[in-house]
């Protein structure tokens, strides 16, 4: 079905969009679209923005918020996160993801870039309720059997079964500390082969550097260059610990990194090197971690956050435009969709916000409020591949998946 949006803010104009199937098809002046076959939208007082891409998430980890906190990364992960992770089975990843999918798209999000197990749950959830998604073969030799990580090997090769136009799937190490250079190297060639994205865990924590140079000789970044990762297909999350000579490996290569201010202060990583990121020319997106460090998936509240840490001693770095774009335009790009713009063309996913929230009132300037002063109870409706996943700030089923979550749980910890 095609749809009608009627005298909606675009740009700081009355417009009427067309969307025809899953794109764009006409942006033009308010009433100036026939609505001959497609249902219409009365959007008076909305205007619509792209939604998020959220870059970097595990989403079952819904089911561990609040479960371990205050505590750095590495007894974090060694004592609470692994081992309860250890009992996770089918249903509760297939619980874990649909409440996380649920988070996500209340809060203006239609993309998530998924490191975690078990990933057919995880399909399963992003296809039912319409969202995107780039679910990850995550590989971590040091926690798993060599008889499994040749299972996610063969996965890989086979990975056209399990995708579609909304759903991905991605060659995932998981990061330094549980793979060996051998192994990235392997993970490199096999993406490249089959023309998948290759995301992992990288310089997220001082401690990791250190060892690296230690093994090695080198730092995280250098040795992804070493074994072949780094390109327009190798996406990086935290990239904390990384200096001139890193950001010059990441930005000649193409490759993304992906800043995840929330979960870097609470646990204590450190903070991205915004300023020198941004000079260097690397492309950077946004994303949420995991909701057991976090401890939410909103990826508007990322964004905020984002660009006022990276103001902390310059009011000038990272404006709000660009700020949104990192939020928007450049994880979407990095995963491979052209979306996350609201242009003729572009896969049609949009967020509808009500522009009498008091937080967007008054309206000098709508990027401005919409990074420094909204929040997720200014969206209306959630628009993913020209269809609604939300509606008047309703979720199909929303009912069923906060009630299974709380079921499942119960035998988790």
């Amino acid at each position: 079905m095609n749809t009608l949006l009627k005298n909606i803010l675009h740009n700081s104009k009355q417009c009427d969009i067309l969307v025809e199937g899953n794109k764009f098809k006409t942006i033009a002046a308010a009433n100036t679209i026939a609505s001959v076959d497609a249902k219409v939208v009365d959007c008076s007082g909305l205007a619509i923005l792209p939604p998020f891409y959220n870059a970097h998430c595990h989403a079952a980890m819904t089911l561990l918020r609040g479960f371990a906190d205050d505590m750095p990364l590495f007894k974090w992960l060694s004592e609470y996160i692994w081992p309860t992770e250890a009992k996770l089975d089918d249903e509760l990843i297939y619980a874990g993801s649909r409440l996380a999918i649920l988070e996500m798209i209340k809060s203006g999000t239609v993309f998530f870039s998924d490191m975690y197990w078990r990933r057919t749950n995880t399909i399963r959830a992003a296809k039912e309720m319409g969202v995107r998604a780039t679910v990850g073969v995550t590989i971590a030799e040091n926690l798993d059997s060599l008889t499994h990580v040749e299972e996610n090997f063969e996965f890989l090769k086979n990975h056209k079964e399990y995708e579609s136009d909304l759903v991905k799937i991605a060659a995932m190490p998981h990061a330094i500390y549980t793979c060996g250079a051998k192994l990235y190297e392997r993970c490199a060639q096999v993406a490249q082969d089959e023309g998948l994205v290759l995301h992992t865990h990288l310089a997220e924590t001082a401690q990791e550097v250190s060892d690296c140079y230690a093994k090695y000789g080198k730092s995280p970044v250098a040795l992804m260059a070493d074994v072949g990762a780094l390109g327009k297909n190798f996406v990086a999350a935290h990239c904390v610990h990384i200096d001139e000579n890193d950001m010059r490996l990441l930005a000649e290569s193409g490759s993304t990194a992906v800043h995840n201010p929330m979960s870097n202060l609470k646990l204590a990583s450190g903070i991205f090197p915004m300023a020198g990121a941004i000079k260097s020319g690397m492309k950077i997106a946004l994303g949420t971690d995991g909701a057991s460090s976090n401890n939410n998936l909103d990826m508007h509240e990322e964004m905020k956050i984002a660009a006022v840490l990276a103001k902390v001693n310059d009011p000038e770095v990272l404006p709000a435009e660009m700020a949104l774009q990192m939020a928007t335009r450049n994880a979407a790009l990095a995963y491979g969709f052209d979306a996350g713009e609201i242009a003729e063309g572009r896969l049609a996913d949009c967020l509808l916000i009500d522009m009498n929230n008091e937080r967007l009132v008054p309206n000098y300037h709508l990027i401005s409020n919409w990074v420094y002063s909204a929040d997720s109870r200014c969206i209306r409706h959630v628009m993913c591949n020209g269809k609604f996943v939300m509606e008047n700030g309703r979720v199909e089923g929303e009912e069923d998946i906060l009630a299974h979550a709380n079921s499942v749980v119960k035998r988790l910890v």
